[in-house]
């Protein structure tokens, strides 16, 4: 009798060790498009490095040319300064006398004064034109009389006496500031009053003529008696010294 042969159920050696290996998986998208996706490379700054340069390059010429002019303006006053030898002009309160200075028990001012102011110019070189000048006579902070002198020109080294009527009427006064003048108007050494002037003035040199500055006068140390009847009451002015304040304004600031 024929024996049969029956194929081995043992696989091959082969074919096991392929059939243990890992299997394999289809390749995901960021593997196939990663392959072809170009490498990023940062633009050049070219533009960025050429703005600042521009930026730089203006300031430069910008702090340049302000200096310049700046020298420039340094030197001509030095110029102007030699040619001219500008000085400031001189006030002085000539006289002032009161005709009444009545006080309500309102507290309602009235007053009254006349005031001659004498102005001088010693400049040999150099005249002043001036604005309308507003005119104020106070005692300590309290106002007591305004008044105003017309415009004028003043000429080189000349004295030029300004006259005007200092008055005030109806004015309310707060009860502090009534009691204060009321106080002043008792005292025995006699009222003590200040006088201000305020104006525009502008210079001229030959043909040339400067911007208006602010000019403001201030005159201390002047004392008034109250009148005792019609005739007004002189001030003494022997000790009033006037200060003359120059006021240049620069945009929003003002220098002086």
């Amino acid at each position: 009798m024929t024996d049969r042969v029956y194929p081995s159920a043992k696989p091959a050696a082969n074919g096991g060790a392929a059939a243990g290996a890992n299997p394999a998986f289809p390749a995901t998208k960021a593997q196939l498009y990663g392959a072809t996706r170009p490498t990023y490379r940062p633009q050049p700054l070219h533009h960025r490095r050429s703005r600042r340069s521009c930026c730089c390059r203006f300031c430069f010429w910008l702090i340049l040319i302000v200096l310049i002019l700046l020298l420039l303006i340094g030197i001509a006053g030095v110029v102007v300064y030699v040619l001219y030898r500008p000085h400031r002009p001189d006030f002085t309160v000539t006289s002032l006398t009161l005709s009444y200075l009545n006080l309500t028990a309102s507290s309602t001012l009235s007053s009254k004064f006349a005031i001659s102011v004498t102005a001088t110019n010693p400049n040999k070189h150099i005249s002043f034109s001036y604005d309308p000048t507003s005119v104020s006579i106070l005692s300590g902070d309290i106002d007591v009389g305004d008044g105003t002198v017309p415009a004028f020109d003043h000429g080189k080294k000349n004295t030029t006496v300004l006259k005007t009527t200092i008055s005030s009427s109806g004015q309310a006064l707060q009860s502090d500031d009534a009691a204060k003048l009321k106080s002043s108007m008792k005292s025995k050494s006699g009222l003590p009053l200040q006088v201000k002037l305020e104006t525009k003035v502008k210079a001229v040199m030959g043909n040339l003529k400067t911007p208006k500055v602010r000019i403001r006068v201030s005159c201390e140390g002047i004392k008034a008696t109250l009148p005792s009847g019609k005739k007004p009451a002189t001030a003494s002015t022997s000790n009033a010294k006037c200060n003359v304040d120059v006021r240049f304004k620069i945009w929003k600031w003002t220098v002086g």
